[in-house]
């Protein structure tokens, strides 16, 4: 786990700065049937709201964990991500996943084993889905950098 973290943190820290620094027409620019760099982001951070719910709930509700799957498409486009303003954006992905990094840090090793079960009725443990929001994060992440 202390290897996902180390580079969960150090992903965070190197592009919170770098993404500061494109401007609005990069961020905002659309290819038809393709989310715009601004729009990415904001699908990571609904991505860290909904995964900050999970890395806490399970530790406190029945057992095996139910994930919940979301509409990602939806709620890029319901949270409006093209038109916010890319600075609220940006802190709010950031300050969501700095405290994610921190349930992350606090997780009891017993409880990186507690049971997921999918929407598809396969099973996973809380720290594979930890490990894996992680390389999700990197995917995104290289997509805008590109």
């Amino acid at each position: 786990m202390q290897t996902a973290i180390l580079k969960f943190e150090k992903l965070l820290n190197e592009n919170v700065n770098h993404f500061s620094t494109l401007s609005n027409e990069v961020l905002e620019t659309k290819i038809p049937g393709k989310w715009s760099k601004k729009e990415i982001l904001g699908h990571l951070t609904d991505s860290a709201i909904h995964n900050l719910v999970r890395f806490t709930e399970i530790n406190y509700v029945e057992k095996p964990y139910q994930h919940r799957p979301y509409n990602q498409i939806d709620l890029v486009n319901l949270n409006q991500y093209q038109i916010m303003d890319p600075d609220e954006l940006l802190q709010l992905w950031f300050v969501l996943n700095k405290q994610i990094v921190r349930i992350m840090k606090s997780v009891d090793e017993k409880a990186l084993d507690y049971k997921i079960v999918l929407s598809d009725e396969s099973v996973i443990d809380l720290r594979f889905l930890m490990t894996d929001y992680v390389e999700h994060l990197e995917h995104h992440i290289n997509q805008i950098k590109a």
